[in-house]
């Protein structure tokens, strides 16, 4: 069940005067990411398929995160009247595909999968809580908070869901480990790289996955503050089994945020020698 609705939201409270041009298109590019869900829940569905109050779960959870991808382009349409996000989430869908037939998790198992889904809401809860933090538009700030607020609970969900499954299938802590150190690794595949492209670049232009991922993330990170990464750190650890607070949690998110730093710096970088790229496209 939904915990708000997009018709809930001051839409009239819109400030142009307060919109940051620079926000605008990760905003595109996260309404498409968010809008996919049902694809997610398909597959979830095909995985659990004997599991009905999972199976619910899930299609509840899909149905909250294409309300956030329709109200992140909602405010992306006021932000650039010009956009039309109902196209761009076509070509997006067109060209990014999971499989939604599969029947058996691509984690190995469905403890593997939860631990998964598990990372992915660490990353969305930490992401708008900076991205809601760093804008002075009241409206993307509300949505933001909003869908922060959905992320966390749906870490809970994913958790909670995990442990009963942990119970059964009993993989070992290193399992757990690598699954959640490769799920978050996939952040830099074509999922928002793509989505970049297809919110913000005309089909003109060649899709190039090293280009639109630096001119996604090096923007990105940049909002990220370090409460940002420590509180995240401590939802992975908490996911993988190990204390969310505690000395191991706090070098890590240290050493998490130090890498994330780097990373901007780099995608910074790699973006000023595409920008000509694009142009000459």
């Amino acid at each position: 069940m939904k915990h708000w609705k997009i018709d809930e939201v001051a839409w009239d409270r819109f400030d142009r005067s307060k919109v940051a041009p620079e926000l605008v298109p990760l905003v595109k590019a996260a309404a498409m990411v968010e809008r996919n869900g049902t694809d997610y829940a398909a597959y979830l569905n095909g995985v659990f398929r004997d599991d009905p109050d999972f199976r619910q779960a899930a299609d509840n959870w899909a149905e909250e995160e294409v309300q956030h991808g329709d109200a992140l382009g909602r405010w992306a349409m006021l932000a650039d009247p010009s956009w039309d996000y109902a196209a761009a989430f076509a070509r997006y869908r067109a060209g990014f595909t999971i499989d939604v037939a599969a029947d058996a998790s691509i984690r190995g198992s469905r403890t593997g999968e939860l631990i998964a889904r598990c990372m992915v809401e660490t990353g969305t809860s930490s992401y708008y809580s900076a991205l809601g933090e760093a804008t002075e538009e009241p409206v993307l700030r509300t949505i933001c908070k909003q869908i922060a607020a959905d992320e966390f609970r749906h870490f809970k969900l994913f958790y909670d869901h995990m442990r009963r499954y942990l119970a059964r299938e009993n993989i070992s802590f290193l399992q757990r480990l690598r699954i959640a150190a490769g799920r978050i690794s996939e952040s830099e595949d074509d999922e928002l790289a793509y989505a970049f492209h297809c919110g913000n670049e005309p089909e003109s232009i060649a899709y190039d996955h090293a280009r639109c991922l630096a001119a996604y993330m090096g923007p990105a990170m940049r909002y990220y503050r370090f409460r940002h990464v420590e509180r995240g750190m401590g939802m992975i650890f908490k996911a993988v089994g190990l204390p969310p607070r505690g000395r191991l949690s706090d070098v890590t998110a240290k050493l998490a945020w130090q890498l994330i730093q780097r990373k901007q710096r780099r995608y910074a970088t790699r973006m000023q020698t595409a920008a000509p790229l694009a142009a000459a496209a």
